[in-house]
């Protein structure tokens, strides 16, 4: 099992940035890849970005350029700094990590980020 604790969502103006972590415990060996996710109202989830347990990232299109994750694997947590945010980016952000041969999937609970005059 791997337990996974966002923290950093918040409300910032269009234009600001945050910082999301998502700390990871448990079974942290069988991670393969981490990444977040974001949900918006009536909308599915959706890919922002991933990162390997070798390094490599993947990000989707529309934060491309303004969002970079990354990963201290000392303290077992991976970050996503968004830049230059955009009201469209108001969401609720998930962390997700894909552990084990199966590829099984965890999740964090979710943390609001709302970008707003």
């Amino acid at each position: 099992q791997v337990q996974l604790v966002e923290s950093g969502g918040g409300l910032v103006q269009p234009g600001g940035s945050l910082r999301l972590s998502c700390a990871a415990s448990g079974s942290i060996l069988r991670i393969n890849a981490m990444g977040w996710y974001r949900q918006a109202p009536g909308k599915e989830r959706e890919l922002v970005a991933a990162i390997t347990s070798g390094g490599s990232t993947k990000y989707s299109d529309s934060v491309k350029g303004r969002f970079t994750i990354s990963r201290d694997n000392a303290k077992n947590t991976v970050y996503l700094q968004m830049n230059s945010l955009k009201p469209e980016d108001t969401a609720v952000y998930y962390c997700n990590a894909v552990a084990g041969i199966a590829g099984d999937d965890y999740w964090g609970q979710g943390t609001q980020v709302t970008v707003s005059s």
